[in-house]
């Protein structure tokens, strides 16, 4: 364990820690051109390029690098590598599946070099890493083809290889590994067992985070399952915190990280989107709407770590980060031993 996940483990049980908000939005304010995130490495690519954010990292980096420090300077213990889609499956879509390790490594470089520096400035509020692993573009659970319900584009084992591949290109520059945006659990399982592939082989273990998405008001992950169902699904795992984010706002997400709160016994994630999304695509949630909501739920003791996901911006993770600053964190509960099992829903028998 790392001398500063060390002081965050302290942290965690003294105050409510702050995630950092929404790198998309962030970089769409730069109004970046197809140049921008060719640079000059790539600037011969045969494919189009706009849009791969996490390859901003090698090609402007100075742009990622500002996003971090934008979010250290309000006051967020944690930043997120720029590496969401950093992975040989997700990278397919630009014909960048080879680069996908030189992706992930030089975006958990970057949030290093920006975490210490920050961590330097400010030794009693130490800054960590969270190594970001997107769900993909392909899914375990379900089929792209409605006419053949059992096909599927991947298998496990391909999963489980380009997860391990991502993972071990950033093992070595960041705190903690964040499996993030989780709308198929089986992904989510192939993600954690890369991570204990990785972590024999590295000789080391580093914490886990995962953090699921309700994809709407029906209270279910995309594949179906129920909150209570997913935890279920992957408190094997022993996560360090385990959390929701995306697909809903704040308001209405409260009623899912509340059921996670009661049920799990580890410290609670939570960073919603800035609202649900507009016409035009966009996010109109102030901060302060935002907060009356997270801050709510801080009070009430259901949350340990809360930041933002899309459309959040620093004003919106000051603006919490205030709001909660003398705010008790949540309290992990005792949960009685049970044999429990999941599906779609969970079920548990007691002893």
């Amino acid at each position: 364990m790392s001398e500063i996940w060390s002081k965050i483990e302290k942290a965690i049980t003294e105050r409510i820690l702050i995630l950092d908000g929404a790198m998309g939005t962030m970089l769409q304010k730069y109004q970046l051109g197809e140049s921008d995130y060719r640079g000059l490495q790539y600037s011969d690519w045969d494919s189009p390029l706009k849009g791969n954010n996490d390859l901003l990292s090698i090609t402007n980096p100075d742009v990622v690098r500002s996003v971090h420090e934008e979010f250290f300077k309000v006051g967020a213990d944690f930043v997120e590598t720029n590496t969401f889609n950093a992975t040989s499956i997700s990278q397919a879509d630009y014909g960048m599946s080879d680069n996908a390790p030189a992706i992930a490594e030089a975006g958990a470089k970057l949030a290093r070099s920006v975490a210490d520096e920050w961590t330097a400035k400010t030794p009693d509020k130490p800054r960590a890493v969270l190594g970001a692993v997107g769900p993909l573009s392909k899914t375990l659970s379900l089929s792209p083809k409605v006419e053949d319900p059992g096909y599927r584009e991947v298998s496990f084992d391909e999963v489980v290889a380009t997860y391990k591949e991502q993972m071990l290109a950033m093992f070595d520059h960041v705190d903690a590994i964040l499996i993030e945006t989780v709308f198929d659990t089986l992904n989510c399982k192939a993600a954690i067992y890369a991570t204990s592939e990785v972590f024999e082989e590295k000789g080391r273990k580093l914490p886990i985070l995962i953090s699921g998405t309700i994809t709407d008001r029906s209270g279910r992950t995309l594949s179906g399952q129920t909150t209570e169902a997913f935890w279920t699904s992957i408190a094997h795992a022993k996560p360090f915190a385990v959390g929701l984010n995306c697909a809903l706002g704040a308001e209405d997400m409260r009623p899912y990280i509340e059921a996670l709160s009661k049920v799990a016994d580890t410290y609670i994630l939570a960073y919603p989107n800035a609202g649900l999304p507009n016409a035009f695509g966009e996010y109109d949630e102030t901060p302060e709407h935002m907060c009356s909501h997270v801050a709510s739920w801080a009070a009430e003791g259901m949350v340990n770590i809360l930041g933002g996901c899309c459309g959040s911006t620093p004003d919106h993770i000051g603006y919490i980060g205030k709001a909660v600053s003398n705010t008790a964190p949540r309290k992990i509960p005792k949960i009685g031993s049970a044999l429990r099992l999941s599906g779609l829903e969970p079920f548990a028998l007691a002893g």
